[in-house]
Order: C-alpha cells, then sequence, then structure tokens
C-alpha cells in the first residue's frame, strides 16, 4: 500500500506547488447501487413477497425492474459522473429464476446499463456452467478477486478479479468479493477455490494502485460484518458496496442497521436491503489525491411513488405468461400473516421455520423419522393471510430442494445444531429451524464451544433429553444433508441417506392444504440464555 500512498502524497505536493488557482477541481462520483436482488423483476409486497396488479396498482409494492429503469434514469440525471453497480445475488428466488435461469436478470441488467457486477454465492447455485452463460449475456463484467478458478474451463479468461473503467475522464478501479464459504453456501464445483477476503481485496489494491489508480471501490457479496473487517485490515479501498446480509443502511429510519454510509477509517460501506426495494444512491467527493472529502447519500425507495417505465413493465409481463399457471395456483389458506422475515428466522424461532420443519417432518414421520432440521437460509419470504397460491410457496422456498431422510447419532443432532448457531451474529442462513426437538443455546459460549446447552426429544407424549449414542431418524434438504450451511455432519455421518424425495415446496402446500386454514404459531422450541 506504500505505492498508493507514494502516489496521494505526491499528487496532494503537486497540487500545492501549482498553487490554489492552477489545482486541478475536486471530483465528483454518484454511485447507484442494488444488491440482493434474487429474480424480482416484478414488484413486491411489504413481505418481500408477491404483490398483485391490484395492489400495486394503489401504491402498495415496492420495487421490480420498471421501477429501477424509472429511478435510474433519474439519478443519472442529477449526477454529472455516475456508476451503476450491482452487489451480487442476481440469481434465485422467485419462478422467473426456476423457469428462465439468469436469461431475464442479464436482458434487465443490460437495459439498465450497469457498469459492473461482483459474484455473489447465489450465481454458483446451479455450476459454473449456468454462471457462464449469465456472463456471456452480459454486457458489463463480472468480478471475483477471492477465489482461484484457473481451474474452471467455465470461468477461467472471462471472469476478472478487477477492472479498471473512466468516468469525468477520471479511471476507477473496481474489485469483486464473493463469500468465502461459497463452496458451502452454493454449488461452484471441486475448480473454485476460495480464498481470505481481506489478502485478496489488498492484492488487488496494491496492483491497481500501482497503475497509477487511485480510486478503489469494492463490490462486496461479503456482508456488513465481513465488509467492515476489510475496511478496517487493508488500506487504499475508498468504497465497499455491499451485499448478502440484506442490510439496510440509513440515516433517516429507525429500522437502519447503521449509517449510510458507514465509515470505516476512510472508507465508505453501502448496502440497500434487497430485492430491488431500494437504489442506493452515493455521492462522493474525491480531493486531488484520490481522498474521499465527502460522502453522502441515502437508499432511495421504489415505492409506490416511483412510476414503472411502461416498455419495461410490458416486457416483464410478456416474460412472466408461461408462468402465471404455476404461480397463480391457489394452494391453502393462512389465517393471518405468516412471517418469514430473514432477520427473526435466521436468529430465533419463527413462524415459517416451524411451519416449513412441521411439514416435512409431518410428510415422513410414518418413516420413522422424528427429528426436522431445515436450514433458514432456504426460507426467503414471508406469506399474508389469505388464499396462499403456489408462487407464494416457491417465493419462500425457491430453491427447488428436496426432501432427504437419513439416520444419524444423537452426537451428529447435537453437533448439527451447535452448527447451526455457530454464526448467529452474522445472521447466517445456517441457523436451525427445528421439529420434533426443542432446543436451548447460550450466546455467551464462544461458537462451537458448547453454545448449544440443552437438546430434548420428543417421544411420544413426553420431551427427553436427547441420547448422544442413540441413533435418530431425521428429515432436511437435500441441499444441507450433502453438507450446505456448515452442515458436513450429515453428509459424513448420515446412514442409510435418500436425497430424493418430493420437492420441499410442493411438501409445504400439500401441509397447508391439509391444515385447512393455517394458523401460523411458535411455542418456544427456540430458547436462547
Amino acid at each position: 500500500m506504500l505505492t498508493r500512498m507514494i502516489l496521494k502524497t505526491t499528487a496532494a505536493a503537486a497540487a500545492l506547488t501549482f498553487g490554489a488557482g492552477m489545482a486541478i477541481a475536486d471530483y465528483s462520483l454518484t454511485i447507484l447501487h442494488t444488491n440482493d436482488f434474487h429474480s424480482r423483476f416484478e414488484p413486491v409486497s411489504k413481505y418481500d413477497s408477491g404483490c398483485s396488479e391490484e395492489d400495486n396498482l394503489e401504491g402498495k409494492c415496492f420495487g421490480g425492474s420498471a421501477r429501477l429503469v424509472t429511478a435510474i434514469a433519474e439519478a443519472r440525471a442529477r449526477s454529472n459522473n455516475s456508476i451503476l453497480v450491482d452487489g451480487g445475488d442476481q440469481f434465485q428466488g422467485s419462478l422467473f429464476y426456476t423457469y428462465y435461469k439468469g436469461k431475464v436478470a442479464a436482458e434487465m441488467m443490460n437495459k439498465m446499463g450497469y457498469d459492473a457486477m461482483t459474484v455473489g454465492n447465489h450465481e454458483f447455485d446451479d455450476g459454473p456452467e449456468v454462471l457462464r452463460g449469465f456472463m456471456d449475456a452480459l454486457n458489463f463484467p463480472v468480478l471475483m478477486s477471492n477465489a482461484d478458478y484457473s481451474g474452471e474451463e467455465m470461468l477461467a479468461g472471462k471472469l476478472v478479479k478487477s477492472i479498471v473503467i473512466e468516468r469525468g475522464g477520471e479511471r476507477l478501479g473496481l474489485i469483486g468479493l464473493t463469500p468465502q464459504d461459497t463452496d458451502e453456501l452454493a454449488s461452484p464445483g471441486p475448480n473454485v477455490i476460495f480464498t481470505d477476503p481481506v489478502g485478496a481485496v489488498q492484492g488487488e489494491v496494491d496492483k491497481l494502485t500501482a497503475e497509477g489508480v487511485n480510486k478503489i471501490i469494492v463490490l462486496s457479496h461479503s456482508g456488513y460484518v465481513v465488509d467492515q473487517k476489510v475496511a478496517a485490515e487493508t488500506t487504499g479501498v475508498d468504497v465497499i458496496v455491499g451485499g448478502h446480509s440484506n442490510t439496510f443502511l440509513s440515516n433517516t429510519s429507525d429500522r437502519a442497521k447503521g449509517p449510510y454510509p458507514t465509515m470505516v477509517g476512510e472508507t465508505a460501506i453501502v448496502q440497500a436491503y434487497a430485492y430491488g426495494k431500494f437504489l442506493g444512491e452515493l455521492n462522493v467527493t474525491f480531493d486531488d489525491a484520490g481522498n474521499i472529502t465527502q460522502a453522502v447519500g441515502e437508499p432511495l425507495s421504489m415505492d409506490g411513488e416511483v412510476v414503472e417505465d411502461g416498455d419495461t413493465k410490458a416486457r416483464i409481463g410478456a416474460l412472466a405468461v408461461p408462468l402465471e399457471e404455476i404461480r397463480q395456483r391457489v394452494v391453502a389458506d393462512a389465517a393471518a400473516a405468516i412471517d418469514g422475515n430473514r432477520d427473526n428466522c435466521r436468529t430465533k424461532e419463527c413462524e415459517m421455520g416451524n411451519l416449513v420443519a412441521d411439514a416435512m417432518l409431518d410428510r415422513v414421520k410414518d418413516q420413522g423419522v422424528s427429528i426436522a432440521i431445515a436450514n433458514s437460509g432456504g426460507i426467503r419470504s414471508s406469506i399474508d393471510a389469505g388464499e396462499v397460491t403456489m408462487g407464494e410457496v416457491l417465493g419462500v422456498l425457491p430453491f427447488q430442494n428436496t426432501l432427504s431422510t437419513f439416520e444419524i447419532s444423537g452426537a451428529g443432532v447435537i453437533a448439527a445444531l451447535e452448527n447451526g448457531v455457530s454464526q448467529v451474529e452474522e445472521v447466517k442462513g445456517r441457523f436451525p429451524q427445528i421439529a420434533g426437538i426443542k432446543f436451548t443455546w447460550d450466546a455467551s459460549i464462544a461458537p462451537n464451544e458448547g453454545r448449544v446447552v440443552e437438546v430434548m426429544v420428543s417421544e411420544g407424549d413426553s420431551w427427553v433429553a436427547i441420547d448422544p449414542a442413540k441413533t435418530y431418524g431425521v428429515v432436511t434438504n437435500n441441499y444441507v444433508r450433502g453438507g450446505g450451511d456448515g452442515y458436513k455432519m450429515f453428509e459424513t455421518d448420515g446412514m442409510n441417506v435418500y436425497d430424493f424425495g418430493p420437492d420441499l415446496a410442493d411438501v409445504m402446500a400439500e401441509y397447508m392444504a391439509a391444515q385447512g386454514n393455517y394458523t401460523a404459531y411458535m411455542d418456544g422450541r427456540i430458547t436462547q440464555k
């Protein structure tokens, strides 16, 4: 980083030598950004699930590609220099992805004129081949610095670690980051080796500064906590545009997790929640040496006040035609809204978690299975009261996972729960939603050091302490059973495994239908000391 310091010091000294009248003017840049869009090309409700056209016309819906097109054009018109970037996870989350994979995302991003994006873990959900097809359709580069993908022919020579673009006569360095544990979160295959984000970013910063670039922006799909660590432990990063943790930052809302931008040293960190509900707008001013002198902004709400672009709305409508029959089919009724909020389900017992786990266990209880464990990262939205369509169910469970059954020791179950609560502070998707058991955990104990202090198993009409030596029948989804979200013990220690059960979304839909007018509930199955 000595190179960057010398460059900035030299530039500042030159400006002083020339005098105030000859100094180069400050450079201003508007960074427009999105993250974790998750195929929400149509507007969504306040619950992040589908929103009817009737509600949309009444101004009750948010986001959608048509609103983003309008908002991006208006924001560009306000700025003399702007870029548009994405923090990853364009893939997965609606029937659009299930049906079209990355094709619609590529079309919409090209239309909006993105300058770059980073790879999110969900871009690997269908392996490197689908990611490569997506990249081939884009008019801009996709970045990922913290991985060795030289051995993956689908990505080598196409995916890049960093790029330099020009805007308003200035050179901007852009670096990509993806979660280091993507091999546990998705399906990148054996030929992509993920590495530490701090070292990867610093390596690219040093390379860029050696080329004379002194304005550097990291596009990070690593989460708010990791972004703060990267900012603190690297030098030369001016802005981090985040993603992955769906963090809402704001200077005006009491729901925000932090200020927009969050400053760590001289680095400005931003993120714009998820699902296209906001367009981030950060206005940055740099001095001659490339130092930030001002960073101000606020995520722009994509609410009903933002007029939808007509051509984009029509195009999305046409693309939705093949999906209508599937998603409009009413499969159940909900007596009240069912909470699947990310922050709730990834940190504690939640209503949607209970529903999903109950449905899984109900389907296989006659097979000697007594425990259900679901990863909360597989739960992607809430459901509002009234008729429940298959589209809404697929909004909750979009990953096409299948039911998996196996046997494992009580010690293995305890180890799984320990893994589940090991990253609760980072709101990670491995947090377990359960049925047939209940457990207590202690946040004051270090992760993986015995946080789970009690586990009880339902036997008949009573609860008994789990026996570490006893073998139990367990149901989960095929992703978790294969070791996803850190549940390696299921992959290595599972016995009598069957990974090819029915689709989890079908299981949930049929369970809700059988319940009649389903009423969400919580019963204290997960407690925290």
